[in-house]
């Protein structure tokens, strides 16, 4: 088990060190904006949708390393999705960052960041990028906070 956990820590700090899909993406049909105020955590998402599918996303922002480890994983997970996929999962993490589900026996990206849900302060910063990656989807026009 100790294994396994110092494996999804190496994950979570490839993914602040080297995120995926940061950047503008000016050609967005979605966007939407995201807030911690209890550490500062600012994160814009842009989706390109097509046909009901997410063709490209980008993240962008600042935050600590688990806000970005965890938009850099939401949007490999979400990419090429339906926008009905991409919301089972938003719910999914929510779950598992929050201890109603457990983790996965496999390994599963989802669930490198199970272990937050021991510093519930922390489970705010896990869930910034996949709220506002759900307010892009409803194409909610204000800013999303984790409050």
């Amino acid at each position: 088990m100790e294994e396994l956990r110092e494996l999804y820590q190496q994950i979570i700090l490839e993914h602040y060190r080297n995120p995926r899909n940061f950047g503008e993406l000016p050609e967005a049909t979605h966007r939407a904006e995201g807030h911690n105020p209890l550490c500062g955590d600012r994160l814009e998402v842009a989706l390109r949708i097509e046909e009901g599918r997410i063709t490209e996303i980008r993240f962008r922002g600042s935050g600590c390393a688990i806000s970005q480890a965890s938009a850099s994983v939401m949007t490999t997970l979400v990419k090429g999705k339906t926008m009905a996929e991409a919301e089972a999962l938003c719910e999914r993490f929510q779950r598992i960052v929050t201890g109603k589900e457990p983790p996965n026996s496999e390994l599963d990206l989802l669930d490198a960041f199970a272990g937050v849900r021991e510093f519930p302060s922390r489970v705010k910063c896990a869930t910034l990028g996949w709220h506002t990656l759900r307010a892009a989807l409803q194409q909610v026009p204000e800013t999303v906070t984790t409050e």
